[in-house]
């Protein structure tokens, strides 16, 4: 049993978490997360802990982004894209649950105005920003570090967020490097 509450998009995400493990949801019933929901998740929050997981989507980002500012130190589950996609559909409900037990198992805290150890002249010099392959090398680098894919702001923004260090940054770029995770 899963202490914290899984967050999710909906009924269909539900049932594919709960195929997974054995938790406690609460669906906020699309990327319009309306105050009721947000009032769960607060509460859910100061007696359980909350875990985000939402579809690997504009949509899901969207909704995680609006949960976390409202509902300071969530945590976050990511599935890659490549995992939660059948017949071009992307969300959780579409994830085996192998997938939705590792994005649970590898969860990270945001830290809202942490600094950041990782510059923009370091994500520039790894490829990540104003690169002809910088999108596919920050879905490469999101997914083996398990923050997700974002575009090269919010990279920055989430490294800093997640407090991945140097040392993680570099690791994950080598393994990217040596085909460790393809691009």
């Amino acid at each position: 049993m899963i202490k914290e509450l899984i967050v999710v998009e909906g009924k269909s995400d539900t049932v594919a978490v709960k195929r997974a493990v054995e938790a406690d949801t609460i669906e906020t019933g699309g990327s319009a997360v309306d105050r009721k929901v947000i009032a769960k998740i607060a509460l859910a929050m100061e007696r359980r802990g909350v875990i985000i997981l939402t579809d690997p989507d504009h949509a899901g980002e969207r909704i995680r982004k609006i949960v976390s500012s409202k509902v300071p130190g969530c945590k976050h589950a990511f599935i890659p894209e490549k995992d939660a996609t059948r017949k071009g559909d992307i969300g959780v409900e579409n994830a085996s649950p192998e997938a939705i037990r590792h994005a649970l198992a590898n969860v990270h805290t945001s830290f809202e105005g942490a600094p950041a150890l990782i510059g923009l002249d370091e994500l520039m010099a790894a490829g990540m920003l104003v690169h002809p392959r910088a999108a596919e090398r920050r879905m490469a680098l999101g997914n083996t570090l398990g923050i997700g894919y974002c575009n090269g702001k919010q990279l920055y923004k989430r490294l800093a967020m997640f407090g991945i260090t140097p040392e993680e940054f570099q690791a994950a770029l080598a393994q990217i490097n040596q085909g460790g995770n393809t691009i």
